[in-house]
C-alpha cells in the first residue's frame, strides 16, 4: 500500500462531508417546535430509518476514515508509540467529557446525570478504533467488525431477557436494556433503556470501523477514479447486504443493530464516493463552503449549538422563548407548521455557522 498521507490529509470531499452532518445533526436536534417536526426529522421511534436515523452513523464513519487517513503515516514509523497512545486517550477523555458538560446543561444537577450521549459515543468509537487502527491490518479489523455484528445478532435475538423469560426485541425490553438496567450509571435517556447504552456501543465500533476500512482504500495506490468507484460499489453492496439482513433483523438506531450499521455505512461510503469523485477528481466545489468551514471545526460547532441554544430555547421574552416567537410568527403568516419549525432549525443553524466562519477565516482549528 503506497503513503499518500500527505495528499490526502485535506480531502475537501471529507471535510465537505463532515461539515454538513454536523449542520444537519444540529438541525434535527433544534427544530423551531418540538410540536411540528416532518416525520423524516426525527428520529424513529423504533424500527426503520429516516434522514435524523442517518446522521450519527455517518459521522462515526467519518471519524473511522479521519483516523486512517491520520495515523497510516505512524505504521511505518519505528520505536515506541506511547506519546501517541497519550493524546489517543487524552482526546477520547476531552470529547467525553465535554459530552458530560453539555448533559449538565443548563442546571448542573448531578442527581439528575446521564453518562451517555452522542459526544460519549463519538469518544469511545475513536478511542477504540484508534488503537485497532494502530495494531491490526485491513483483514483483521475486517473479520473484527464482522465477528462483533454477527454476535451481537444473536445475543439481541436469542439471549432471553432475564425476568421476562423469552427473547424480546422491545424498546425496554430486550437483553441490551437488560444489561443498561443492571450496570449503566446515571439517568438513562428513555427511563429504562438507553439509545446509547453498553451493548448497543459494540455495533457503533464498527460503524467506524466500516470507516477506516474506506480510510486505508483513500490512501491506497489506486487511482483516484478507481477509489470512487470502490467506494460507490462497496457501499451499494453493503447496504444491500444489511437491507437483507434487516428481513430477520429490523434496522434499529436505537439498538444500533447489525443491519443498521450496514445500510447506514454503505450509504456513508456511497455518499463519500460521490464526493470524492465530484469534489476532488473533478473539482467542483461550488457549494461546498459552508460544509468546509463547519468540518473544519465540526465539534466545536456541535457544542457551541447546544450553548447557543440557552438563548435561543430556553430564555423567555415576554414569556415566551426566541424560537416560539418566531414560529408563532411564521405561522401566522401563513407557512405550514412543519415548514416553519424546519426554518427556524435552518435559522440555528447559520447562528451556529457565525462562528464557525469566524474560526474558519482566521485559521483557528480547536481540536478536542
Amino acid at each position: 500500500m503506497e503513503n499518500q498521507n500527505n495528499t490526502f490529509s485535506r480531502l475537501l470531499s471529507l471535510d465537505a462531508m463532515r461539515g454538513f452532518t454536523i449542520a444537519a445533526m444540529i438541525m434535527v436536534n433544534f427544530p423551531g417546535s418540538e410540536e411540528f417536526v416532518f416525520p423524516t426529522l426525527r428520529h424513529t421511534k423504533w424500527n426503520g430509518l429516516t434522514f435524523t436515523d442517518l446522521i450519527a452513523p455517518v459521522f462515526l464513519f467519518i471519524v473511522g476514515v479521519s483516523i486512517a487517513i491520520a495515523y497510516s503515516k505512524r505504521l511505518r514509523e519505528e520505536g515506541p508509540k506511547g506519546d501517541l497512545y497519550k493524546k489517543i486517550v487524552i482526546r477520547s477523555l476531552k470529547i467525553f467529557a465535554v459530552g458530560m458538560f453539555l448533559n449538565m446543561l443548563p442546571g448542573f444537577d448531578f442527581s439528575d446525570l446521564r453518562y451517555t450521549g452522542t459526544l460519549h459515543r463519538i469518544a469511545i468509537v475513536f478511542l477504540v478504533c484508534a488503537f485497532l487502527f494502530l495494531h491490526t491490518n485491513w483483514k483483521q479489523q475486517l473479520w473484527t467488525g464482522i465477528t462483533i455484528l454477527v454476535l451481537y445478532w444473536l445475543a439481541i435475538t436469542l439471549i432471553p431477557t432475564p425476568g421476562l423469560g423469552k427473547v424480546m426485541i422491545e424498546p425496554g425490553m430486550n437483553i441490551a436494556a437488560w444489561v443498561d438496567q443492571q450496570y449503566l450509571p446515571g439517568k438513562m435517556w428513555q427511563g429504562n433503556w438507553d439509545p446509547e447504552g453498553i451493548l448497543s456501543t459494540f455495533p457503533s465500533i464498527v460503524t467506524g470501523i466500516t470507516g477506516m476500512l474506506a480510510g486505508r482504500l483513500m490512501i491506497s495506490s489506486f487511482t483516484p477514479n478507481e477509489k470512487s468507484n470502490y467506494l460507490m460499489s462497496a457501499g451499494f453492496f453493503t447496504a444491500a447486504a444489511g437491507y437483507f439482513w434487516s428481513l430477520t433483523f429490523p434496522v434499529n438506531e436505537n439498538l444500533w443493530t447489525s443491519s443498521f450499521v450496514l445500510v447506514t455505512s454503505g450509504f456513508a461510503s456511497m455518499l463519500l464516493g460521490v464526493l470524492y469523485f465530484v469534489v476532488d477528481i473533478r473539482g467542483k466545489k461550488s457549494g461546498i463552503a459552508p460544509g468546509v468551514i463547519f468540518g473544519a471545526n465540526a465539534i466545536t460547532a456541535y457544542v457551541l449549538a447546544d450553548i447557543f441554544a440557552l438563548v435561543f430555547y430556553l430564555l423567555p421574552i415576554n414569556g415566551k422563548t426566541i424560537n416560539e416567537l418566531s414560529v408563532n410568527a411564521l405561522i401566522n403568516a401563513g407557512l405550514d407548521p412543519a415548514l416553519a419549525s424546519m426554518l427556524y432549525a435552518l435559522f440555528f443553524v447559520g447562528i451556529n455557522f457565525i462562528p464557525a466562519y469566524i474560526l474558519y477565516r482566521r485559521k483557528i482549528f480547536i481540536k478536542l
